[in-house]
């Protein structure tokens, strides 16, 4: 799978890189049928139990049958989904997923009275439908967190038939992205290269060539350019949604709504952001003028961040090769474990492929009922290998949850979400230190952790926040922004975190284009959050072995059963207070502190 063979269309892709969608549905005509009926369950949920929910028997044998038709919507969704998110430029698959978002939305407003006849019981009368069917405790006391924002019925039934309207800025981002940009081609010594979005950020800006690193970055970034605008307005869309939506259900800042899903506090939110901003910031400085002289660099651009400190070690790792290292890297965690993440390759739970249409970036989502599918490009690399990993870790919290929680119940919240991908990258880090007495080889793993996990997880996802956080501050004050606007926000948290390491040539203020997560409410900041968790188990598992899996284990299983500073208690963290995210990065600085070491010691030798 080289770079140049990827801008291939979908069709003309070997079946072994694509996922099996199948497992979902074994045809087109049972999708259809799922979806026909689904709406006849709908149809029979309401009639049997609108108005009708006036007891806690009621109510218990109500949410049964809610939660099969929610199975069977959600697989319905994901198939759509799935189908569109690796090939957009198909036509049929586009129908495919306005069929499915149309219907759903369509049985969501039609069940929407489900939520708001049972917050109309006192909150006595809920905590008892918790203590005579505790598998649901969690789901009502997630429910009664909406129960103070919770609109009349008429209000609430049209705010889920308008879903498809109001879901539209994503879609829309995702179409600019991965259907309407057109890269083109760059050059670079008489040598022409093949650009697309996937191309650039999962092989490009991770390239050896200073030259075509750069070039493919200028090139990236112009395109950008001729299209903010129409970003720009697609993401005003989105956030001035969320803040109408929160002051129509009463919430005087838009934080605050956005937070209560995640069940943590305003403070935790910004306490996350400065404190890496504050304390973080100098030790990947420090980092990245260390990249820079081991690269002999005059100058740091922003297009040689993601660069690896040493380009002349062979990081190429081809899939099968990216299995072992994961099978080896999860060993820790139990024989159960270990099976149930390597059916991934065996069953095809995963997409490989990079052809034109498909979005940028990995994910995990997990269909109850099914098995996980993840999504990723594979670029034939050591970072690709950490993303996978990462990706599984999403699918073992999910299966191992299923297994003790109802499907109400199965999804933690955000905030800790990442953790359970984070630890298994640092595992396989880990993993590969064992495996190697070679200086070299070993600064090339710990620099990769550096790049891959913290970077990106620490550090690019936390700018998007501190970014994320500057433009609802605006929304809160009732402002509206534009294109230049955005960029000036970016370009800000930018050069306030990377000060003058790092030279922010045009085009890195428009990086706030070029990820969907905004579109997600406050997520970017969660990934900080969950890789201080994951990392502190970490380093309690290295400390403590296996006591510290089984804590592991049970903390990977709660899904939202506990509040997650609750869940975070299972692993002996508190995260209302600052310490594990003080010692975490107590623990990086000591890192980058090694590599820099290993680097003299190699001068030396």
């Amino acid at each position: 799978m080289k770079a140049i063979d990827s801008l291939k269309p979908r069709e003309q892709v070997s079946e072994k890189f694509k996922w099996q969608l199948q497992d979902l549905f074994a045809s087109e005509a049972d999708f259809l049928a799922a979806v026909e009926d689904n709406r006849k369950q709908a149809d029979h949920f309401e009639r049997k139990y609108k108005n009708q929910l006036d007891d806690i028997s009621t109510i218990i044998e109500a949410l049964e049958v809610y939660n099969d038709n929610k199975k069977i919507a959600d697989w319905i969704k994901e198939y759509a989904v799935l189908h569109s998110d690796t090939d957009i430029t198909n036509p049929r698959n586009l129908e495919r997923s306005r069929l499915a978002e149309s219907v759903l939305s369509e049985i969501g407003a039609k069940l929407s009275f489900f939520k708001s006849e049972i917050l109309a019981h006192p909150e006595e009368a809920l905590a008892e439908i918790g203590q005579k069917a505790p598998k649901y405790k969690p789901y009502i006391r997630r429910l009664l967190l909406e129960k103070q924002e919770q609109l009349p019925f008429e209000i609430e039934e049209h705010l889920a038939e308008l879903a498809p309207v109001l879901n539209q800025p994503l879609q829309i981002f995702e179409q600019i992205r991965s259907n309407d940009l057109d890269f083109g081609t760059f050059k670079v010594r008489g040598e022409e290269y093949p650009l697309s979005f996937v191309l650039y950020e999962e092989y490009y800006m991770y390239h050896s060539d200073t030259e075509i690193r750069r070039a493919s970055y200028d090139q990236f970034s112009k395109v950008l350019q001729r299209h903010q605008n129409g970003m720009a307005a697609v993401y005003y869309t989105q956030v001035k949604k969320e803040k109408i939506i929160s002051e129509a259900r009463g919430y005087k800042s838009v934080f605050d709504y956005l937070l209560v899903d995640q069940e943590v506090t305003r403070e935790m939110y910004d306490r996350q952001i400065d404190t890496i901003m504050k304390d973080f910031a100098p030790i990947m400085r420090k980092y990245i003028t260390h990249l820079k002289e081991e690269n002999d660099l005059d100058v740091m651009y922003y297009a040689d961040l993601k660069m690896d400190l040493d380009a002349k070690i062979d990081k190429t790792v081809d899939i099968d090769q990216g299995r072992d290292y994961i099978e080896g890297a999860i060993q820790p965690l139990g024989p159960d474990y270990v099976a149930t993440i390597m059916q991934a390759f065996n069953e095809r739970w995963i997409d490989f492929s990079r052809n034109k249409g498909k979005r940028t970036g990995a994910s995990c989502t997990s269909p109850y009922g099914k098995h996980p599918y993840i999504i990723l490009s594979w670029a034939d690399r050591l970072d690709t290998v950490y993303t996978l990993i990462h990706e599984l870790g999403h699918a073992g919290q999910a299966l191992f949850t299923e297994k003790k929680e109802p499907i109400s119940s199965v999804q933690p919240s955000l905030y800790i979400t990442e953790a359970y991908s984070t630890f298994n990258e640092l595992l396989l880090t880990d993993h590969m230190i064992s495996q190697t007495e070679n200086k070299r080889e070993e600064r090339a793993v710990w620099s990769t952790m550096i790049s891959k996990t913290y970077f990106h997880n620490f550090v690019t996802h936390l700018l998007e926040a501190g970014y994320q956080r500057e433009v609802y501050r605006l929304v809160d004050k009732k402002k509206g922004f534009s294109a230049s606007d955005l960029n000036r926000l970016k370009r800000e948290v930018l050069e306030e975190f990377w000060q003058d390491t790092v030279e922010l040539e045009e085009g890195a203020e428009l990086t706030w284009m070029r990820q969907r997560h905004y579109y997600r409410g406050l997520y970017p900041f969660t990934y900080s959050a969950g890789l201080t968790i994951s990392t502190q188990a970490f380093l309690n598992y290295k400390e403590n072995g296996q006591e510290a899996i089984d804590q592991w284990l049970e903390f990977l299983s709660l899904g939202s059963s506990l509040p997650p500073v609750d869940a975070a208690r299972v692993l002996g963290l508190d995260m209302t207070g600052n310490e594990p995210l003080i010692q975490t990065i107590k623990y990086l600085d000591q890192v980058v502190d090694h590599i820099i070491k290993l680097s003299n010691s190699l001068k030396n030798d």
